[in-house]
């Protein structure tokens, strides 16, 4: 079986291009129009798999119905989307109710994948499932009450627990938002709920003082967790959406060590500034062989883009710029 090194999507940084981070020539790498159904298709996940890769994906259609679908590719560019969405088996419950499915993230923790999403349950909260060969799948309990948004996995167990962060939100389109960090035994009952990043005053770094919420699972670096988030900004044309980075403490994850003042990407290119949503730029996945990193983003609420980077340089940048 092909490394990771080998395999992942990867494009050096453009002739005369200064920034940290850079998107992919040939972005969108997934149009809205995939799939039959679809009308736009964003915000989704990837891990590696196989010889290839896994993904899941959000796919709104026609009537603008809001799921997670399945798909598969060979190099992380060009995907094999399901036409059809995930069906949900019982797991740790048997209540696997929902109204709708959107964002997911997905990360390998010991012996199979989890998926994690917002969920539609008397408003948005954090549904959870897994798989071992994303051919089945299995709902678990909710993770919270509602309501909640942006529930990201941390890919291996803290202390001898499974945590995931997350945003409390409201029912609607949220004006607010904090990152928080919850722990559990079992995947099914969370606690010890911490506040791990709050939104900035405006003079400090306007692009995310209306609210904040993880994006890519986090990956650990010689200096602690690496973990790529959304800041989002009120203008008076909306929210704007952009990315930054963030490194926690790898024994105690709550703890921020260094954050990004500056952003590391923001809306710019054509498919990020129109689109369903206008100006959105929304971290989902993060690919990394320990020197680079490839961060599937959703852009304008509409297509997936892609955007590269060196590990040390991101590092580098968020110690340096940190607003800490």
């Amino acid at each position: 079986m092909k490394s990771l090194k080998d395999i992942m999507p990867w494009e050096e940084r453009p002739v005369g291009c200064n920034d940290v981070m850079w998107r992919y020539s040939k972005n969108p790498i997934i149009d809205r129009y995939h799939i039959p159904s679809s009308n736009s298709i964003f915000n989704s996940a990837v891990v590696p798999f196989e010889d290839g890769f896994a993904g899941v994906f959000r796919c709104d259609n026609k009537a603008v119905q809001m799921n997670i679908f399945v798909g598969f590719s060979k190099d992380g560019l060009n995907w094999d989307i399901s036409h059809e969405p995930i069906k949900f088996e019982a797991g740790n419950t048997e209540m696997i109710e929902s109204e709708y499915k959107y964002d997911p993230r997905v990360t390998w923790i010991e012996d199979r994948y989890w998926i994690t999403w917002c969920n539609g349950y008397h408003g948005p909260t954090i549904g959870i499932a897994y798989t071992f060969d994303f051919k089945k799948f299995y709902q678990c309990e909710n993770a919270f009450l509602p309501f909640n948004r942006n529930g990201v996995l941390f890919p291996q167990k803290i202390n001898g627990k499974y945590a995931m962060l997350s945003r409390p939100s409201d029912n609607g389109h949220t004006p607010f938002g904090d990152i928080y960090i919850s722990f559990s035994p079992d995947m099914k009952y969370w606690g010890e709920h911490r506040c791990v990043m709050k939104v900035t005053p405006f003079p400090e770094s306007a692009w995310q003082c209306t609210k904040i919420g993880a994006g890519s699972v986090p990956f650990l670096t010689d200096e602690g967790w690496l973990l790529f988030y959304h800041g989002v900004i009120t203008t008076c044309n909306g929210f704007r959406y952009s990315m930054g980075a963030a490194i926690l403490d790898k024994d105690h994850p709550e703890k921020v060590l260094y954050r990004t003042r500056p952003y590391l990407l923001a809306p710019n290119a054509p498919y990020e500034l129109q689109g369903d949503v206008p100006n959105v730029v929304f971290p989902c996945a993060a690919l990394q062989d320990g020197e680079r990193v490839a961060v599937y983003y959703g852009a304008a609420d509409t297509v997936v883009g892609m955007a590269f980077g060196y590990i040390k340089e991101i590092v580098e940048f968020t110690k340096n710029n940190s607003i800490l």
